[in-house]
């Protein structure tokens, strides 16, 4: 095995009290720190919050006002309600999915690996486990303001229901930490920013097509209903979607447990990886 090159002594002493810590250190100290890394990536993005938002935004827009108008002319009603309410549901959920695995995935890693920001922090009191939690949070929050800001232009145009869609901002805060966790198993593996693009092709594609963005489920064969269900953009979506058109939310427990489960399994997970990447 090749021994590890390390750019100053400091950081050769900083990796040994890594390996003497075990897997503690991929672990938060304490319930604050993490807001610590929150804050520090808060503070560098303001300075380009305007054009953030907007690259956040266009894409889900987009796909509303394209298809909502367009192939809504065609469709007409889906369950009940205009294909473009129908439609504006889905995309809270699926901007939700995207502005959290892009912060964690394309931010997160140049962070880690490019400036080499987390082996800075990692010479502070604060954790690897620490930064972990703070880049899911901070993922989490830019996912929350995507999907609020499209929910608030489905409301002003009469596409969502007040005050009923205010029940979907608990559920867009747990989609986007479920889905900045799982984008973090990711980030933890990749080896260059190429390796994303399989994420994207392999899991976020097919989760757009399956979880009943576009259409819905009930149309799909009953298999690949199963199938969906094994996905968190779909429960995200089956909890969003009847909170904006003001109807009953069915079996809320169950797709609330699957989300919560999405945040805490690929959590572990991407703190054991990390410890092992970071540790080398």
């Amino acid at each position: 095995m090749d021994t590890p090159s390390y750019r100053t002594e400091a950081e050769r002493r900083a990796a040994g009290a890594r390996r003497a810590h075990g897997f503690r250190f991929a672990l938060p100290a304490n319930a604050a720190n993490w807001l610590s890394v929150w804050r520090r990536n808060y503070l560098v993005w303001r300075k380009l919050a305007l054009a953030s938002m907007f690259g956040n935004l266009a894409d889900p827009m987009i796909y509303l006002f394209g298809l909502g108008f367009g192939l809504g002319l065609m469709v007409g009603q889906v369950d009940g309600v205009p294909y473009i309410a129908f439609l504006a549901a889905g995309t809270v959920a699926s901007s939700v999915m995207m502005s959290a695995s892009f912060e964690a995935m394309y931010s997160g890693f140049s962070r880690m690996h490019v400036q080499r920001t987390w082996e800075a922090i990692m010479h502070t009191p604060l954790t690897l486990g620490d930064i972990v939690v703070g880049e899911i949070a901070w993922a989490g929050s830019k996912a929350i303001l995507s999907g609020a800001a499209i929910m608030v232009v489905a409301g002003v145009l009469g596409y969502a229901q007040f005050p009923s869609m205010l029940l979907a901002l608990p559920v867009i805060a747990l989609a986007g930490i479920a889905f900045a966790s799982l984008a973090m198993v990711v980030t933890a593996v990749a080896p260059s920013y190429d390796f994303f693009m399989f994420y994207q092709t392999l899991v976020i594609t097919p989760m757009l097509l399956l979880s009943g963005i576009f259409f819905p489920l009930s149309k799909l064969p009953e298999p690949v209903q199963q199938a969906a269900l094994a996905l968190p953009l779909a429960h995200a979506v089956e909890l969003i979607r009847p909170a904006m058109l003001d109807r009953p939310i069915t079996d809320a427990p169950m797709h609330l447990a699957v989300l919560a489960a999405y945040v805490i399994v690929p959590f572990f997970a991407c703190a054991a990886l990390f410890r092992r990447r970071m540790m080398r």
